[in-house]
């Protein structure tokens, strides 16, 4: 009989391992993710391919110029806000909420400029808005209508 107390090993847990497995996922995942790069998103508008819009009696052409300026139906309007563009389009609209308005905005206008056309419509009452697009070069080329 051993009645001497006997030395037990401390039980260990091998890191080595554990380490080189999480090395190859995070490798792993460097090279599997992609990067997005907002900063090089491009954006050209406006060119669509769509039908021939439908004729509508009751709409208001909106204009907006690549310097901001503003023209309600042919009449081209100098240095106005929102509150100005809501009583033209008011005006313009003969008090008729079925009014569709039709922005045509170029190409290298603002954003705001055109977000002050779409308000001035809503404090305006007139909910119906679309938008004027050319068609792009391939299908004009094609005959498309």
């Amino acid at each position: 009989m051993n009645f001497r107390p006997g030395t037990r090993d401390e039980p260990e847990i091998n890191l080595i391992p554990f380490i080189d497995i999480l090395l190859v996922v995070l490798i792993f995942l460097m090279l599997t993710t992609t990067y997005s790069k907002f900063t090089e998103l491009q954006v050209n508008l406006p060119v669509a391919d769509a039908q021939a819009p439908k004729q509508n009696p009751r709409e208001v052409v909106v204009a907006v110029g690549s310097d901001g300026r503003y023209s309600i139906n042919k009449q081209v309007l100098e240095g106005v806000g929102v509150e100005a563009l809501t009583r033209v389009l008011s005006l313009a609209a003969q008090s008729s909420r079925e009014t569709v308005i039709v922005i045509s905005a170029d190409a290298a206008a603002t954003h705001q400029s055109v977000i002050n056309v779409m308000d001035a419509a809503r404090r305006a009452g007139l909910v119906q808005i679309t938008f004027a697009t050319q068609q792009s070069g391939a299908s004009a080329a094609r005959g498309k209508p």
